[in-house]
């Protein structure tokens, strides 16, 4: 079943497009990242998904129902840790855990979510006392009530410490092996180059890359460089006759190809070994961040550009 489905899938508020024909599948049982700078349209998106903004055309579906006709079927069967929840200050830990019981009818153990979230110790103290990641594992637990089928996740490490990040990492795997799909956008590329399937980019309102990391490398022209040293530079290597290979250069007994395959680089050394002695290999692949900006026009997460960028949208 496809968990998540958008087609056409629009937002307009007055004269500004927030998204603009988002077309749309996340699969059953994937944890699907969601990025884009700020201002990219991914808030209104997930939004519009949990009908908090109603779509100005287009539709989406959630787990197969509808986005703005089925809302209390998704809402039982979704968790949701929205960017910027707010809790209740007076209550504890454990009290938010029992009211969102209540208000899925679960059969949920708030003990067992709480030691899920790292916060067995701290169930009975005032959530005014928390600090911004021990609340975060909170709304996580929350977000974790009832067991959902999928669970949408906006800037879910927020405030974590490196420990916490990891324990959602390592949170995020496990629901999905035992079949939950997770959607989630953040911040931090490097956790979600660590964790998801695929992900999709946005900008300026469009998508503009939809893939895996590995294919996005490879459509980008970008998968890596491939740096050896050797004893001495032979003549005539050719390096650039290799299908993927784009670039090289030598310097002192270092010889480094920029090469948008893992098999480019395979060709690289192996040609590089039959024609010297080879003392060292360093193999770099092109990191999330730098697809990210290369996707959009070299933007920051904090900054918008001015210019707009054709979508090349890969299937």
């Amino acid at each position: 079943m496809v968990a998540i489905e958008t087609t056409a899938l629009t937002k307009r508020f007055d004269d500004v497009t927030a998204v603009e024909g988002l077309d749309l599948q996340i699969e059953d049982g994937e944890i699907f990242g969601f990025l884009g700078p700020n201002g990219a349209g991914k808030s209104t998106t997930i939004n519009m998904l949990l009908d908090f903004h109603r779509p100005t055309s287009g539709s989406a579906t959630v787990l197969g129902y509808d986005a703005q006709e089925e809302t209390d079927a998704i809402r039982q069967r979704v968790g949701v840790l929205p960017e910027g929840l707010e809790l209740y200050k007076r209550l504890t830990a454990r009290e938010h855990l029992e009211l969102c019981v209540r208000m899925k009818d679960a059969a949920a153990d708030p003990d067992a979510v709480l030691d899920r979230v790292g916060l067995s110790d701290d169930g009975d103290r005032a959530v005014g006392g928390f600090s911004k990641g021990m609340s975060q594992r909170l709304a996580l637990g929350m977000a974790l009530i009832g067991s959902p089928d999928l669970i949408i996740l906006d800037e879910p490490t927020s405030g974590l410490d490196p420990n916490g990040v990891q324990e959602f990492r390592e949170l995020l795997q496990a629901e999905a092996e035992s079949g939950t799909t997770v959607f989630f956008s953040s911040h931090v590329l490097s956790e979600v180059e660590a964790v998801c399937d695929r992900v999709g980019i946005m900008n300026e309102g469009e998508l503009v890359a939809l893939d895996t990391i590995d294919n996005l490398r490879e459509h980008a022209g970008s998968g890596g460089t491939v740096e050896l040293t050797v004893e001495s530079v032979p003549e005539e290597l050719s390096l650039q006759q290799f299908d993927g290979v784009t670039d090289t250069t030598i310097d002192g007994t270092e010889i480094r190809a920029v090469c948008t395959t893992t098999e480019a680089k395979m060709s690289v050394i192996r040609r590089v070994d039959t024609r010297s002695t080879v003392t060292g290999i360093v193999v770099e692949e092109t990191s999330l961040e730098d697809l990210f900006n290369e996707y959009t026009n070299g933007e920051q997460e904090v900054e918008e550009g001015d210019t707009k960028r054709t979508p090349e949208v890969i299937a």
